[in-house]
């Protein structure tokens, strides 16, 4: 019997929100601490480390631009076109991230 595995849900799952955090600032984009403050209510257990390093997994997939991350205290994060399109279902989602399915 397989057993699920958690911490990758949750993974998945937060990145999603952290996407969905990000839309929500277009197109400004926003700090970390925002992000973290939006995201807070529905993961009350995350931590700041965890959130970054969610954060430079999305960077690395080219769907968030992170500034300030060698120079700032605080990051900065804004979603990158093909971010945008993956929160807006225009684009096939790649796995690692846990998006609905579009049910319009």
């Amino acid at each position: 019997m397989m057993t699920p595995d958690l911490e990758k849900a949750r993974r998945e799952n937060l990145r999603w929100l952290i996407l969905l955090a990000l839309n929500s600032a277009q197109p400004v984009g926003t700090s970390e601490q925002v992000v973290l403050s939006a995201i807070t209510p529905m993961l009350p257990d995350l931590t700041p480390l965890e959130l970054r390093r969610n954060l430079d997994y999305l960077a690395e997939r080219n769907l968030v631009t992170i500034t300030g991350r060698d120079s700032q205290p605080q990051w900065f994060c804004k979603l990158d076109r093909y971010g945008i399109d993956v929160v807006e279902y225009t684009v096939a989602c790649e796995p690692g991230i846990a998006r609905p399915a579009k049910y319009w």
